[in-house]
């Protein structure tokens, strides 16, 4: 199986612990949006990215300077929000390691979609960024069906630990014969279930982690997460959604 999973706005440069150990696939294509990126006004990639003065400015002044071949970190390292924060791949141990390169992927704006130890660069591209290049309009537009064709989901299942923002790049795509499950981390409100954001980034990044150190490899293998935060779900859940509740007092 493969599991998806996003990236997060906040990145590193580590050149020390880890060395790259691949390319990306579709570095070809990122060279395309980094130029296009860099050829935008201050003003243009602030409204772009949607943030602060201090951040745009930080990110400004990376962006020119940045070069895609250079001061490369694996990109599971190079990620440090709170999901990669819980996931804590700096303390993987060797096979868990190994397990990640074959089984997980991150989707990105810029790199399309990254194996863990594909070499990247610390960028500003959220998925649902209205950037547009001569030929199209966004970056869903732009991706179309590559990112879902390089999962090769006929093979096998994917395990969809991703922000919607993030699987609207592959949900398109399915074909009836493929197989995707949405990994759901929910609060009982009311008899509703409700996300709650920063809570369900923690228990994904456990989720990943607590997949790799175990060398999970079946759909069913996933109810068996142990988590204190989250519950596996049996009654709510369904082929296609695995469902975890919030535990009580979390």
């Amino acid at each position: 199986m493969k599991l998806i999973i996003s990236p997060a706005k906040k990145m590193v440069i580590n050149t020390d612990d880890f060395t790259p150990r691949s390319t990306p696939t579709f570095l070809v294509e990122a060279r395309q949006l980094h130029k296009q990126l860099q050829s935008l006004s201050y003003a243009e990639l602030k409204a772009l990215w949607h943030c602060s003065d201090n951040v745009a400015q930080t990110n400004y002044h990376l962006l020119q300077q940045a070069d895609l071949d250079q001061a490369l970190t694996p990109a599971i390292m190079a990620f440090s929000g709170i999901q990669y924060q819980y996931m804590a791949p700096d303390l993987f141990t060797a096979p868990a390691l190994s397990y990640i390169q074959t089984h997980l992927r991150i989707l990105s704006g810029l790199y399309g979609i990254l194996r863990p130890f594909d070499g990247v660069i610390p960028y500003r591209l959220e998925m649902q960024a209205p950037l547009q290049t001569a030929q199209t309009h966004n970056l869903y537009d732009f991706w179309g069906d590559r990112l879902y064709t390089a999962l090769q989901p006929a093979s096998e299942p994917i395990i969809n630990l991703a922000s919607n923002e993030y699987a609207k790049s592959i949900r398109p795509y399915l074909r009836p014969t493929d197989q995707l499950v949405d990994i759901k981390f929910a609060h009982l409100v009311d008899g509703k279930l409700k996300t709650r954001a920063t809570l369900a980034k923690m228990a994904r990044g456990s989720m990943v982690r607590f997949i790799a150190e175990n060398q999970l490899e079946t759909i069913a293998d996933l109810t068996t997460f142990n988590d204190p935060n989250y519950q596996y779900d049996p009654v709510r859940s369904t082929d296609s959604t695995l469902v975890f509740i919030a535990t009580k007092g979390n």
